[in-house]
This record gives C-alpha cells, structure tokens and sequence, in this order.
C-alpha cells in the first residue's frame, strides 16, 4: 500500500509539473551575434551545425574564424598543388644524383615516393610559415582585385571553404585510384577540367 500510495503521488506530481508555467530563463544571444559576421551569405546564412559558435564569447569566435581562413588558404594550395602537377612538371633534382621531380608521382602516390628527408624539410617549412605568421595581410594584391574590405574578405572565406571540399575530393577520388586503379574508367585524375590535358 505504501508503494502504491507513493506510485500515485509521484505520478500526481509528474502530471502537475506539465501543467505548471514555464519558467523564462535568459536567453542566449551568443549565436544571434554571430549571424552578421562576414561570410553570412544567402540561401544558407548563418550555419553552424556542430554548434561550435554556442556560448563562446568573440576572442574564441575570432580564434576560430582565424584558423578557418588559415585552413582555406592552405587547402587553395593544396588544391593548385594537385593541379599544377597534372599541368607541367619542374624537372629538377630534388636530391641531386638519386631523384628528380619528374620521378615523383602525382598526389596520393607521393607519399611513398618522397624520402624522410624531403618529409622532414616539408614539415620544417610548415611549421616556420605557420609559426612566423607568413601566410598573413598581403597589400600587394589587394590593387589588383578592387572592392571594399568586407567584401575581399568575404570572398576570401568563400574561396577557402570551396577550396577546403576540392581538396577532400580530390584526396578521396586520388586515394580511391590509388587503391583501385582505374575504377572510374577515366585515365586522368582531374576529370572535371578535360583542358587542362589539351
């Protein structure tokens, strides 16, 4: 009887509490701010999916935009990396007497081609251009494309967010190929640019 008399008062309970006001709590306004900021542009507006911009405050939505356009930018030249190669080839010794460039394959391929050494320059040079802060606010260039501020960078951010999906797609069609030769059907990895190979 005791379990039963205290099954119904919690039940009793638990149907009041739906009935019961609302509480208005304050509301966020963390997300709101953020719908203005450069790179908002219509149809989608502002996306944030994962909701990394919830509850931060604008130092962290800054660090964050800052390693977005840092990622854009090197995802640009990832993506000129893998087409540049398709295009021409520089054909110099990259250790001289034991490998030329002409000898090192085009992308995923690569990987196995280029030796310690050649990986650990790479790595050095990443590290010192991110380190330095080389890849910052060129004015050298701005003279030659026109427009306001906000909108060269608006147009940076876009460029960089295209170029981080290029980059992925290209990886996953190039990895793809490299596992299973051929299995598109097509002999050349850069199919959407048929041009670039007259």
């Amino acid at each position: 009887t005791t379990m039963k008399t205290a099954l119904t008062l919690a039940a009793l309970v638990g149907s009041a509490a739906a009935f019961a006001p609302v509480q208005q709590g304050r509301v966020s306004t963390a997300v709101n701010s953020y719908e203005n900021e450069l790179g908002v542009l219509d149809p989608v507006g502002y996306w944030d999916p994962c909701g990394l911009a919830k509850n931060i405050d604008q130092a962290t939505f800054d660090q964050y935009r800052a390693a977005e356009l840092k990622h854009g930018r090197v995802a640009q030249l990832a993506v000129i990396g893998y087409i540049v190669p398709e295009i021409t080839r520089a054909n110099y010794d990259f250790i001289p007497g034991k490998l030329s460039t002409a000898d090192i394959p085009n992308g995923v391929a690569a990987l196995e081609a280029i030796p310690s050494l050649g990986w650990a320059q790479i790595v050095f040079f990443i590290g010192a251009v991110d380190y330095y802060g080389v890849l910052g606010n060129f004015e050298f260039g701005k003279k030659y494309v026109g427009g306001t501020e906000e909108d060269l960078k608006t147009k940076e951010l876009q460029h960089g967010r295209l170029a981080m999906l290029a980059i992925l797609e290209l990886l996953r069609h190039d990895s793809q190929n490299f596992v299973s030769p051929g299995f598109d059907g097509l002999d050349k990895m850069i199919t959407g640019l048929p041009f670039l190979y007259e």
